[in-house]
């Protein structure tokens, strides 16, 4: 099993890694909320860039990176533009949010760039070029009406990591308690038979609570936390959720 390993943080083995998503507005709040998070319980920090009232400014956009350097350096950085299709704030066209992933990569603090495999045109080519630029790749899709059937969604992984991404991730909206079991089987299928791509899957909402707590045993690798806002509905507390996932781990080394 190949181990995909970041600033000394490996991704995919034990206890699920912590996001927590900055979603403030202004520059002035995107870096308190980072410094914050520096200190915090937090293993990743996402930067909803969507978010960002100045997104479209590319100057703005590489000032907040390099305040952000400093503050990242022992976290993993992951940049996120989620468009509203699935799920974001804003909407941009496909060449604008090239050119900020773009901007992610020349920045040298991103580890990690969020791609909407399914928005793309080109999305192995688009996987390639940034990889070429020294980040690594979250290919992900959300989709905010239901939950697919089993089959599809385990064909939307496997198309994503079949593209090359160097991360997984699909979140889905159930309707019942079944489409979350659903979803937690298709993840724990597709990491035992895809050991060498770390997977991200939750079910959102109220309702699909559990799949952001039983990553360790199904096989999802990250969960997304919060700290004072969220970014997705049904995301859980930050130090709340470290507490729960410490409890389940040491369960689980107690029980081998």
């Amino acid at each position: 099993m190949r181990k995909l390993r970041i600033k000394g943080i490996e991704i995919g083995t034990g206890m699920p890694l912590i996001c927590v998503p900055v979603v403030e507005r202004t520059g002035a709040e995107i870096i308190e909320e980072m410094k914050y998070l520096s200190q915090s319980a937090a293993d990743v920090i996402e930067w909803r860039l969507d978010m960002f009232e100045s997104f479209r400014d590319y100057n703005a956009v590489r000032e907040i990176l390099r305040a952000a350097e400093p503050l990242v350096k022992e976290k993993l950085f992951l940049y996120t533009f989620r468009s509203k299709r699935q799920g974001g704030e804003a909407e941009a066209d496909g060449s604008l949010i090239s050119d900020l992933h773009d901007l992610a990569a020349e920045s040298g603090c991103v580890d990690l760039v969020d791609m909407e495999y399914f928005e793309e045109e080109k999305p192995q080519k688009k996987i390639k070029n940034l990889q070429a630029q020294g980040v690594r790749v979250v290919a992900s899709h959300h989709d905010f009406e239901g939950t697919p059937v089993p089959e599809v969604m385990k064909m939307l992984l496997e198309k994503m990591c079949a593209g090359g991404a160097d991360i997984v991730k699909l979140a889905v909206m159930p309707k019942a308690p079944k489409d979350v079991l659903r979803l937690l089987e298709v993840t724990e299928e597709f990491h035992r038979e895809n050991p060498d791509t770390p997977v991200i899957t939750m079910a959102m909402g109220a309702m699909g609570g559990i799949s952001r707590l039983c990553g360790e045993t199904f096989g999802s690798c990250v969960t997304f936390g919060t700290h004072k806002k969220s970014s997705a509905p049904g995301q859980l507390e930050m130090d709340g959720l470290k507490q729960t996932l410490a409890m389940i781990h040491k369960s689980n080394l107690n029980n081998l």
